[in-house]
This record gives C-alpha cells, structure tokens and sequence, in this order.
C-alpha cells in the first residue's frame, strides 16, 4: 500500500482500538506532508505508518520532497520519521511558527560574512586539529566496544532534523536508557553523574572536547560556530509553543547559554527566552565575544558534564 498516493475518496476503515497504537492526521500541500497526532477519535489508522519499512517504501514512492511532524507526535514518532526520511532521502522539519527575528532576516550582509566565516574557519580547523581526531578516536575505541562516533538527532534551522557528531562518551545503548536515567526531571535533560558515561567520556565531557567532530555540522552548513544550542527531541518537544519559533535559529557550536548558565540555568523556557534576546540583538562582534568567552570556560570545564 502506497499510503503517500492514497486517494482522498478511499475507503478505509478504522482499525479496532486495541489495534492502534498511534493515529495520525496527513495534510498534503504541494509537495509538503504535514504530520500530527489524530485530533478526532474517528481517524483513520494506516497500518504501513507503524512499520518503518513500510513507510520508507512508501516515502521513496512519493512525489514527496520534505515531510513537517508537529511536536505533538512526541519524541519517539518523531525519531521513528527521522530514520524512515533518512532512509527515504527525504527532508524532515519540526513544524514551527515563524519568526521575523531570526539574523537571516534583518542583517543579510553581516550574516552571509558569518556563515562563510563559519564554512572556512571549519575547514581549516578540521585539518589543523587532525591529530587530536585521531588520538582522541583511538582512546573512544579502547574504552568501550562500539562506534567511535555519536549520533543524535536534533533540531536545526526552520526546524529541520539534522545528525550531530560527537565523540561517544556513553555506553553503547545510553539512548535506550535515556528515560530511565533522567526520570521525571522537568528541565533540560542532564544528569551530573550519569550512570551511562564512561571514565574517558567525563573527561572529554568536562573540556569540551566530545564536541570537535562539530565541526563537520558547521562544514556541512548545518551549525555555526555560534548559535543557540541545537535542542535534542527530547527537549524540543517540550518547549511552551509561547518560544517555540526560536526552533527557527541556525544552532551553535557554543553559545550565549554555554557561556553564561550551561548545567546552572536548566529551566527549557528560560533558557530559549535567552536565545531570543540573543537573535534579537545579533551581531558579528556579538558572536566574537561570545567566542572569546567560551575559550576560559572550556579550559576550566566550565558547568560541563
């Protein structure tokens, strides 16, 4: 079943209850599928959107180019598009409201400046820094069997899902246990003695220094150097629709929030109400302080863990 090619006059029946672990509502535009959670108890359950072969099939099929999931599909649905759009060549964005305050918008000269600042400065340091690559890699593959990198989806410009790379500071299945560690904790997902990283990973945590494989997202235009932070899912779905356009904003390796609260300000809203302020009064010179900024707080381990 092609359920991307479904016609609008198809009549298929709801499922039992019992039979459907999760509805969704699809709105086509153009060539755009917005994605959310089913709104009326009545909608229809397609079963090939539960089965991540299935769907991938079925998104490979598609005149389809991009995919928007509204946040209220949670986490997990969220990550379960994420793969199957990967696997499909299809583009995945977190449906956001829009915002005027983005520095894209109001300083286009300065903003082009920093973004080929950002792909030339990466370049040069991902050749300079080779050597610790390299070292850093050997001592990830001798701690731990697994890989040697880290992926995790985040959040990117309008809302875009993209893979950051880091160096792997964490047991192989630390996703899988993710919930279990952090419980109920109402702000950012952080654990100062997270059971899940090993003894080299609280070191390369402390100075920073998981973070270098970064340096790829921002060659690949996919991060800055500095920028708001990139909001795992986890934490992305749980941002008050009142601060939900700053999803919008191109995210930094480091940033105001690293800077300035890190592990001491935890409270989500808070937190992207500052990146707000932060859009609002961009500059270059602005991006330079905080630049320098970061330099004593990684070599000091400035709230890291």
């Amino acid at each position: 079943m092609n359920l991307l090619s479904i016609p609008k006059n198809s009549a298929l029946k709801p499922l039992p209850k019992s039979d459907r672990p999760f509805k969704y509502e699809l709105k086509w535009r153009q060539k755009q599928l917005l994605v959310r959670s089913a709104r009326t108890p009545n909608s229809l359950h397609l079963p090939s959107l539960d089965s991540q072969r299935w769907l991938v099939a079925c998104l490979k099929r598609s005149p389809i180019r991009l995919i928007s999931l509204t946040p209220d599909v949670g986490e997990e649905k969220l990550r379960f598009w994420a793969d199957a759009c990967e696997q499909a060549g299809k583009a995945l964005f977190l449906s956001i409201p829009n915002t005027p305050e983005l520095p894209k918008k109001q300083s286009g000269g300065s903003w082009w400046i920093k973004r080929l600042v950002d792909r030339v400065a990466a370049a040069i340091a991902i050749l300079l820094l080779s050597p610790v690559f390299l070292g850093i890699a050997l001592l990830v593959k001798l701690q731990s069997p697994g890989p040697i990198l880290f992926r995790q989806w985040r959040v990117g410009e309008r809302g875009r899902l993209f893979r950051i790379y880091k160096f792997r500071t964490m047991i192989v299945n630390a996703e899988q246990l993710h919930h279990q560690v952090m419980g109920n904790q109402q702000g950012l997902h952080k654990h100062e003695n997270d059971p899940r990283v090993t003894p080299n990973g609280r070191w390369l945590r402390k100075y920073s220094l998981d973070e270098l494989p970064q340096l790829f997202n921002v060659l690949r235009g996919e991060m800055s150097f500095v920028g708001p932070r990139p909001w795992a899912l986890y934490d992305a779905v749980r941002i008050s629709p009142e601060v939900r356009q700053r999803l919008n904003a191109l995210p930094g390796i480091t940033g105001a929030w690293q800077v300035m609260g890190r592990s001491n300000l935890r409270d989500i809203d808070t937190v992207n109400r500052s990146d707000l302020t932060y859009l609002r009064h961009w500059s270059l010179w602005q991006d330079l302080k905080i630049l320098l900024l970061t330099v004593p707080k990684v070599l000091t381990g400035f709230g890291a863990y």
